[in-house]
């Protein structure tokens, strides 16, 4: 781990920008706006941003409940210098979820495994259930409190991006939960945890379970139909809960191409490196051992044949046979 005062030395008399992945959920939104308000404490002013949309209704609210700004990047490319000073959080350069600003990314904090390394002037790459769990931790490792809000998202994307406490916890999860929870309003917690789905996400839950198949604990659901990231990943969820499956595979075929999303609690099926090597030649992915997404480009489908779907599950059972 670098040092994070390396970081506020990096960071001291720029204005920067802290890029989250494409299609922000809770622990990207909370990882940044913990950032962006810490690097205040040091009269460092920063901009947030991402490209893609907010397509989860969950971060819709959270955005909305802490009066968060993050500006979409189109936004802001008319102004962005190739010397402006970028942060990526939750994400890295060369991910396959994050698109290469005109800026200089000259840091990088995240909780993913890395795949393409990519050299920054400052890094902090640790695999822990939540990002949001880092910038606890660079509160309490500067005798910083954190202010109500701040605790209260990243409480909520810590709990969100772990399932509740349910999947990839270490220790520095729980010991940055006790460190911010006698900071955060519980009111606004709860009320942010209740009523995150809407009417339209039951026709999804009803293509996933018509189209699922199951070979030997590995389940595949296709959406025929365009699906947000969020969904994609909350139906993998869905899918792993099924007593009869230990790895979940669901894909969405949309307008750009195909969105996948994959879950896995057998310990001997990395979610991340499954979808790295299945879709290298292809599209991309990755992710963390029990959790990882990916993408297949609309110009590379023609690669899959008359049957994408079939090709689809056929490729991925043909890795896990290989793992």
């Amino acid at each position: 781990m670098s040092k994070i005062t390396d970081l506020i030395e990096l960071c001291q008399g720029h204005s920067v920008y802290i890029q989250t992945h494409n299609f922000p959920d809770p622990d990207a939104i909370a990882t940044a706006f913990g950032l962006q308000k810490l690097l205040e404490e040091y009269g460092i002013t920063s901009i947030l941003c991402y490209d893609g949309r907010i397509d989860k209704l969950s971060s819709s609210k959270m955005l909305d409940t802490f009066q968060i700004q993050l500006f979409p990047y189109e936004s802001l490319i008319a102004d962005m210098k190739e010397t402006d000073p970028i942060i990526c959080v939750d994400t890295q350069k060369h991910a396959g979820n994050v698109t290469d600003f005109v800026g200089d990314e000259v840091a990088c904090i995240d909780h993913h495994p890395t795949f393409i390394p990519i050299e920054y002037r400052y890094q902090d790459v640790r695999i822990t259930g939540a990002c949001a769990t880092l910038i606890a931790e660079y509160y309490a490792l500067l005798g910083k409190t954190p202010g109500k809000d701040v605790a209260t998202a990243l409480l909520y994307g810590l709990k969100m991006d772990t399932l509740q406490f349910t999947r990839g916890v270490t220790e520095l999860d729980i010991r940055m939960f006790g460190f911010l929870f006698p900071y955060c309003d519980q009111e606004k917690l709860a009320a942010l945890e209740r009523n995150n789905m809407e009417f339209a996400d039951l026709k999804a839950y009803g293509e996933a379970i018509e189209s699922i198949q199951i070979y030997d604990k590995v389940g595949f659901s296709c959406i025929s139909f365009s699906c947000p990231d969020a969904l994609i990943a909350i139906l993998s969820d869905f899918i792993l809960s099924l007593i009869e499956v230990e790895v979940a595979v669901v894909f969405s075929f949309r307008e750009d191409g195909v969105k996948l999303s994959v879950r896995s609690e057998d310990p001997k099926v990395n979610a991340g490196e499954i979808l790295h090597r299945t879709l290298q030649d292809i599209g991309n992915g990755g992710g963390h051992a029990t959790m990882g997404g990916g993408f297949i480009p609309r110009s590379r489908l023609g690669e899959l044949g008359r049957f994408p779907e079939d090709a689809i599950r056929n490729m991925f059972l043909d890795t896990l046979s290989k793992m």
